[in-house]
């Protein structure tokens, strides 16, 4: 009867109807055997060796990593407080030993400049004579000193900028 409105047999669509529940059965069956295989890995990888589960060790790691964060925070302080101590110390040196009264023999006199990074310091002059050793200090603020430099001052202070005497000798 239904043959007779659609114009074919009603068998072919029977046998076409049939199939296609044959090869979905078959895709099912397969999809359950993947489940399986796919639990029983789950199953392997969550139970982890010697009896420790994943969770446990994603807890432990994320607890190190927690750890981790705070010494690093703690870290970074430091560093902060090192970094503006630093300011405050003498970084930059410069030594120049020379003879003060050629009489006397041998570099016992010094011109020593000590800087920080802003290039504030001091230099202090020590002239040995036969009477006795003169010390002299000299303030500096910003590489430059109010009262007048000697030769030997100005070369210890050079130094301890980084000055050349040919990036001098050219300005």
């Amino acid at each position: 009867m239904i043959s007779q409105y659609l114009g074919f047999d009603s068998d072919y669509i029977i046998i076409g109807l049939l199939a296609m529940v044959l090869l979905l059965l078959v895709l099912i069956i397969v999809n359950i055997v993947q489940m399986k295989k796919l639990k029983k890995n789950y199953r392997i990888f969550m139970s982890g060796k010697d009896a420790e589960n994943l969770e446990d060790i994603l807890v432990k790691r994320l607890d190190q990593v927690d750890s981790l964060i705070q010494k690093n925070e703690a870290n970074e302080q430091d560093i902060k407080v090192l970094h503006e101590n630093m300011t405050q110390t003498y970084q930059k040196m410069g030594l120049i030993k020379y003879d003060a009264f050629h009489e006397m023999g041998g570099k016992m006199s010094f011109s020593l400049a000590m800087l920080n990074v802003k290039n504030n310091g001091f230099v202090i002059n020590a002239m040995h004579t036969r009477e006795g050793c003169y010390t002299y200090i000299k303030e500096i603020v910003d590489g430059n000193s109010i009262i007048m430099l000697s030769e030997e001052e100005q070369e210890a202070l050079n130094r301890a900028m980084g000055i050349s005497e040919e990036t001098e000798s050219r300005e």
